[in-house]
């Protein structure tokens, strides 16, 4: 079986997946913005400094689109924004392409601001800017689950913008939409995946992807044992174990998978349970066997950095990694494919959702060329742009089922039988990061060690009185 081409797009329409990974309401995003990975020791095939490299190539040759109203926008030349956008990879060198393209078309200065590289830490940034009124954000990027919480600090994009977000998937802009006013444009939307090296399942004897957990631990160790006679470092399966909010994305897959629920279901806290037992202390015991010790300091770029520079077989991470691994550089392209994540028998593979929009702060003192600018980003245009350079899904229907993103983005396959599972933020509303630290706080001190049982009813008691 050519295992590089078993998850290729075939009859399957992209607009299906969006309208199934947004309609599960207003679900969080993830931390999608990879953040500066460490070099890892072992990078027997590149230096980390070329891995680094990678996921910007693309988007740093490619020539980015015309801002397409140019000539409306001109109106307000010598206006100077500051946008909060992405801090570290292809998402900053994207923003930076495109930000030099503005301002070539239309006159208008931006500054770009690096948000903090992890969600948490970017919306406490928004909470201090918003409590003191501050002009000193103009456009900024905000999860999908922060326009209920923002809203009331965040300017009405209706009248200037409505009839653009009509292009956008419906159930994205109704999630944008708070007491009838659109207050963020959607952006890209993202999921979970199971990323594997095709050619190291063949050479160990296997001919398609892990389904179940048990598979993946098993593949995982022979795979590893096999690959360290020549590379020490090499590990079976890199993730994201690091005490914040990707802890939960990868913690809600595990307990979802394992038939566990998503934490808080229908107003009830479900989080304490047998099942999400068994998926944390599974998940601890990867800790120092296929995934190494180091693993609970891993964020995204830490994972995608190992994985791309050969350094291992597994990797979960977010769609943006496909395209940075198939870079002209990297040592492992057309060495890799994806799947869903594994699952328990008798479940479904479980995927967190993700994605971001983009927004105007009303305490801007120049808010029409913010928007001038939200409009270009979020164009059709831009979308495609981003998508064909990083593998960012698109939110513009015209741009999902382009047919050069289409054959772009192999993954999306992946994902028609998954369950997309959304962040609690229904339940938890404005609280929702508190609720978040909480349980992320406590699946890391069970990958430290602790019991699963003890350390859940924690979990329990804090969800309780953060949701009362």
């Amino acid at each position: 079986m050519d295992l590089t081409r078993q998850h290729d797009l075939r009859a399957w329409r992209p607009t299906a997946l969006l309208l199934l990974v947004v309609g599960l309401g207003a679900c969080r995003g993830g931390d999608k913005s990879p953040p500066a990975g460490e070099s890892r020791p072992g990078a027997a095939a590149t230096t980390a400094a070329a891995v680094a490299e990678a996921p910007g190539e693309k988007a740093i040759k490619a020539q980015p689109p015309a801002v397409p109203n140019a000539a409306e926008a001109k109106k307000y030349a010598g206006a100077k924004l500051k946008y909060y956008g992405e801090s570290v990879g292809v998402g900053a060198e994207l923003d930076k392409t495109m930000i030099q393209q503005f301002q070539q078309d239309t006159g208008i200065q931006v500054t770009i601001i690096p948000r903090p590289k992890g969600a948490t830490e970017t919306y406490s940034v928004y909470q201090r800017l918003f409590q003191a009124q501050s002009g000193d954000v103009d456009v900024m990027m905000l999860d999908v689950i922060w326009p209920g919480a923002f809203a009331q600090n965040l300017a009405d994009l209706t009248g200037k913008l409505g009839e653009a977000a009509k292009q956008h998937v419906e159930s994205i802009v109704q999630n944008n939409t708070v007491d009838g006013k659109l207050v963020a444009m959607p952006w890209f939307t993202d999921f979970g995946l199971l990323y594997y090296r095709t050619d190291l399942l063949t050479k160990h004897g296997y001919s398609k992807p892990p389904e179940t957990w048990d598979e993946l631990e098993q593949m995982a160790k022979k795979i590893q044992e096999g690959e360290r006679a020549q590379n020490p470092n090499f590990l079976g399966y890199v993730w994201q174990g690091k005490a914040y909010e990707g802890l939960t994305c990868n913690a809600l897959e595990w307990i979802a998978s394992h038939g566990g629920g998503a934490i808080i279901e229908n107003g009830k806290i479900t989080v304490n349970n047998p099942n999400a037992q068994k998926a944390l202390a599974r998940a601890r015991g990867w800790v120092g066997s296929i995934s190494s010790a180091g693993v609970t300091s891993y964020e995204e770029e830490d994972a995608r950095n190992t994985f791309q520079s050969g350094n291992a077989a597994f990797m979960r991470n977010w769609p943006y990694a496909y395209a940075a691994g198939n870079a002209e550089k990297s040592p492992i392209k057309g060495k890799f494919a994806v799947a869903p994540l594994p699952h328990e028998p008798g479940q479904k593979s479980a995927a967190a959702v993700g994605g971001w929009q983009l927004a105007v702060s009303k305490f801007s003192q120049q808010q029409d060329a913010a928007i001038e600018l939200v409009r270009y980003l979020a164009s059709p245009e831009g979308q495609k742009f981003r998508a064909l350079a990083a593998s960012l899904i698109p939110t513009v229907r015209s741009a999902l089922e382009d047919p050069e993103v289409v054959k772009a983005m192999p993954f999306l396959e992946s994902a028609k039988d998954l369950w997309l599972v959304p962040r609690p933020s229904n339940s938890t509303g404005p609280r929702y990061n508190e609720a978040s630290i909480a349980f992320f706080q406590g699946v890391s001190e069970v990958l430290q060690g602790k019991d699963p049982k003890a350390v859940l009813g924690q979990v329990e008691q804090r969800l309780t009185r953060t949701l009362r």
